[in-house]
Formats: C-alpha cells, sequence, structure tokens
C-alpha cells in the first residue's frame, strides 16, 4: 500500500531492477497514467509489466499465467467476469486474495508444484463448483474456500498438513447472518 490512494499521482517509472511490489502499492491511485500491452493496462515498462491495474483486467475471462510465475498473490481479486485460469507448474503458492471474489470462475486445477494456498485465496468464488488440489500443497489458509456457495467436489491430498480456521465457511452477509450468529 505504498502509493494507495495518492489521486494525484500521474507516473511512476519502474526500472527493470525492481522484483517485487507490495499488494495495493497503487490502489486507487485513479490519476495513474497507464502503458497498455495487449488491452491490458500495466506501469513499468513493456518487457517487464509490475503492477497490473485492477480496473483494466476486471473484465478479462481467461487468465493464461506465464510459466516462470512463483507467486500469485492478490492478482485476480475480484475479476468477476474470470472463467478460465492456467496455473503454471512454475508457481509455487497462491497466496491470499489471489482469486477472491472471481465469480464466474466454475473449476480450478492447481499444480503439483503449489505447496501453499493462502488466506482468502479463493474467497467468495461463488460460481466455484470443483477445486483439484496438486499432491504438493501442504497448508491451506484461513478461509481459502469461504463462501464458495456453489461448491460441490474438492479433492484434499494426503499431503495436507495445514487447514486454516473456517476454510470452507460462508460469507457474512445479511441473508445469513442470523444462521451463523
Amino acid at each position: 500500500k505504498a502509493f494507495s490512494s495518492c489521486r494525484s499521482l500521474t507516473s511512476v517509472i519502474i526500472p527493470d531492477s525492481v522484483t517485487y511490489i507490495g499488494s495495493d502499492a497503487f490502489y486507487y491511485c485513479g490519476s495513474l497514467e497507464c502503458n497498455e500491452k495487449d488491452g491490458i493496462k500495466y506501469l513499468g515498462n513493456k518487457t517487464n509489466p509490475y503492477v497490473i491495474v485492477m480496473d483494466a483486467i476486471s473484465n478479462i475471462t481467461t487468465a493464461n499465467i506465464e510459466n516462470g510465475c512463483k507467486v500469485i498473490y492478490g492478482a485476480f481479486d475480484t475479476c468477476r467476469s474470470l472463467t478460465s485460469v492456467t496455473i503454471p507448474d512454475s508457481v509455487t503458492s497462491i497466496g491470499e486474495y489471489a482469486f477472491r471474489g472471481c465469480t464466474s470462475l466454475t473449476s480450478i486445477t492447481i499444480p503439483h508444484s503449489v505447496t501453499s494456498i493462502g488466506e482468502y485465496a479463493f474467497y467468495g468464488c461463488s460460481g466455484l463448483t470443483s477445486i483439484t488440489i496438486g499432491n504438493g500443497v501442504t497448508s491451506i489458509g484461513d478461509r481459502a474456500f469461504g463462501d464458495c456457495t456453489s461448491l460441490t467436489s474438492i479433492t484434499i491430498p494426503d499431503n495436507v498438513i495445514s487447514i486454516g480456521k473456517n476454510v470452507f465457511f460462508p460469507g457474512r452477509t445479511r441473508d445469513n447472518d442470523k444462521k451463523w450468529k
């Protein structure tokens, strides 16, 4: 959240030497000028787009994550139109809020290379009906699949040794507040 809510910020230069930018670093920076490549708006240069501007990807329907990516962290948070995602074998961690609120996502296969699924990773994916988790996963974070109201099938491998609190707990909405008090 380094520059979060800097609404007057109009430009940022991110050098190639940068290897990590924290979550929500440019959240609510509505005046920020963006570059565009293949219809996707981003900050940085054309060879290394580091921060994808969320309003630009909120309408994507398919995500093919490039091989070489190691961690997915909050990248597709609230991409409500996302129906399909391919996670390559290079990914070792699906971090917090990675796919939270992707209500059109119906199924997901997590490759064997992934060792952890973070808190709220798939929270609120109300269209998600099936999940296949690879044998490499050893931990699943709190509410990782919470409020996935259509979920009918999930395969959890024997290697999982840590499951967080309320992993499948429904969300707190006005309709079910009384039910869960």
